[in-house]
């Protein structure tokens, strides 16, 4: 299972120690759900760059210090590198199903078509072939955000004083990121211009709702994750680009053998349907695209978990000749 960008190994549980938030999928996996944990065996790494667990900007170097500016440029295609060592020392020759959305439907289809033997199914939901010129253009201003934070120190900020990192950069990254990530009906309809109650955003003094939630969501994440991570996974979004250097994108989605499944979300602003409807065509004997209705945007390949199970159910439901 691939994670998204502030995604981690953590699928489905509490939050607790060495679990500063939720798991991402509840619902899902477990005992008689979709990924039935009493038929598979699920794995879910943590990305390479990320901030937990795996190597990322906030590890040591050699030299004992964190890697801080000097972590190298990252591209989805080094993660998947990653992860194949990792199913190597794990013994796993072919995995039964890769799973991913977003930035971890990305790492799916890598796997799909850089190691083509060793994937039987995948499931790619909410998520591109390539990051487009919009994607790009939406990640550029969030990098920039957290690239101006004085507290940002060039990316050398871990010996700082507490509350003295770039937490505001990283804040306005993630209001920023999160508007993607719904749809603007969700938001019209959920907030529209209502006042966050208590306030008075008319008279220069308070926020509108919208802007509450979104304050929100930038907190519980400068909590948990590290602004250079953050800056190296959406440096990696950007890189990806599954036909660079094999012919095109047409040319590498042929190379997919692996039983597939495609699901994109109706409201998606930042991943529209036509992005997965190209992986749907281009793979092979794909099964037909899966648009999922849904008011979330984005995020609704988290949230609809019934629709996300039928199409688990349709992508499991024949064996795969090995």
């Amino acid at each position: 299972m691939q994670h998204a960008l502030t995604g981690d190994s953590h699928v489905v549980g509490d939050a607790g120690p060495g679990h500063a938030s939720p798991g991402w999928w509840p619902g899902l996996v477990g005992p008689g759900l979709a990924l039935d944990t009493d038929r598979w065996f699920v794995v879910a790494p943590n990305v390479l760059g990320g901030c937990q667990g795996t190597t990322g900007p906030a590890s040591a170097a050699a030299d004992g210090s964190p890697w801080g500016a000097r972590f190298p440029y990252l591209t989805v295609r080094d993660q998947v590198a990653a992860e194949v060592l990792l199913a190597d020392r794990l013994g796993t020759d072919r995995w039964a199903l890769v799973v991913g959305g977003s930035m971890g439907g990305m790492r799916a289809l890598e796997w799909a078509v850089a190691q083509p033997r060793r994937v039987e199914r995948l499931l790619a939901l909410a998520t591109t072939a390539y990051a487009t010129g919009d994607q790009i253009a939406w990640c550029a201003a969030q990098l920039a955000a957290i690239r101006a934070d004085p507290g940002f120190r060039g990316g050398d900020y871990y010996g700082a004083a507490p509350g003295d990192g770039p937490h505001a950069g990283l804040g306005v990254a993630r209001r920023i990121a999160h508007a993607t990530y719904r749809s603007g009906a969700e938001l019209n309809l959920r907030f529209g211009r209502k006042a966050q109650p208590g306030e008075q955003p008319l008279a220069g003094s308070g926020r509108f709702a919208v802007e509450s939630y979104l304050d929100h969501h930038a907190d519980k994440l400068v909590r948990r994750f590290d602004a250079n991570s953050y800056l190296v996974l959406t440096e990696a979004m950007n890189s990806h680009d599954i036909g660079r250097g094999r012919g095109g994108v047409a040319a590498a989605l042929r190379q997919v053998t692996a039983r597939t499944a495609v699901a994109a979300i109706d409201s998606d602003r930042l991943y529209p349907v036509h992005l997965s409807r190209e992986i749907a065509d281009g793979v092979p004997d794909a099964l037909p695209l899966r648009v999922i209705a849904s008011p979330y945007g984005h995020d609704g390949f988290l949230i609809e978990t019934g629709a996300v199970a039928e199409v688990l159910a349709d992508l499991l439901a024949e064996p795969v000749e090995a």
